[in-house]
């Protein structure tokens, strides 16, 4: 049991996901023990943006290409990417052995300030608050933001709340929030041991 548990704490915490369906094609590769690296191409300039910025703080490599029917609108890549990346992370974490578990952060970006805390507690759970007021960032429908962090959440079964604390620029509040998410997520998964963080002794 004891060599079991040594061995999964030294195991690749990489995944590779696809996804095609009539709306979208999605391929994302992801390595939870990387360097910050990201290629990320999902025809959001935004999202790309947001993507990469929690590849970045998250020191997770993050490769993401997405083809979808941005003709109809932004809503089935959004959700979809959210998905896959949640699948992948879920995926990458495997049987959770020796992880930290618990994560939180704080981030600014000059006037804006977001909060982030994790469970990764294989209970799907978002609670989501960005206070953003403009309907669109670049080509980018703010209203799709906390849907994609939800689909996230809900794909990788962790508990995640996140909020924007103060701010006045949407760009800000958005990307402070995405940055504190990364903080959180790098807390979370950090390997401290090799037990599951858990007194039911599963998650």
């Amino acid at each position: 049991m004891a060599e079991e548990a040594e061995e999964s704490s030294k195991k690749s915490r990489t995944a590779n996901v696809e996804r095609k369906t009539k709306e979208t094609d999605i391929c994302l590769v992801l390595n939870l023990d990387g360097a910050g690296k990201s290629v990320v191409n999902t025809g959001i300039g935004f999202l790309d943006h947001m993507l990469t910025a929690l590849s970045k703080h998250g020191q997770i490599d993050l490769t993401l290409s997405c083809k979808g029917d941005l003709h109809v609108d932004d809503h089935h890549s959004v959700e979809d990417c959210g998905i896959v990346l949640g699948q992948a992370f879920k995926a990458a974490l495997g049987d959770l052995r020796g992880i930290a578990r618990y994560g939180y952060a704080y981030a600014p970006l000059d006037e804006s300030l977001s909060r982030a805390v994790v469970d990764i507690s294989g209970r799907p759970f978002a609670d989501i608050n960005l206070n953003l007021v403009r309907e669109n960032i670049g080509n980018l429908s703010c209203e799709m933001l906390p849907h994609f962090l939800s689909s996230f959440a809900t794909s990788a079964a962790i508990t995640l709340h996140v909020d924007v604390l103060k701010g006045k620029n949407d760009h800000h509040r958005a990307e402070s929030a995405f940055k504190a998410l990364a903080l959180a997520l790098r807390a979370a998964i950090k390997r401290e041991g090799t037990d599951i963080p858990s007194t039911k002794g599963v998650l």
